[in-house]
């Protein structure tokens, strides 16, 4: 299970990545921090499962 949610996470993270490069070049600074925060929880997740992964 956990293998499912290093992709979930990392798709949440280019996800993310992706609206804040079209919010950027569209200047829609809404669609630029929704983006940015959707990577930003993308890498959070990421993290957390590496710390799960050092305790097994």
């Amino acid at each position: 299970m956990s293998g499912i949610d290093k992709l979930k996470n990392k798709a949440q993270e280019l996800s993310g990545e992706g609206k804040e490069r079209v919010g950027e070049a569209t200047g829609d600074r809404d669609l630029q921090a929704e983006g940015a925060n959707d990577k930003a929880a993308g890498n959070i997740k990421q993290a957390g499962e590496k710390v799960k992964d050092v305790f097994k």
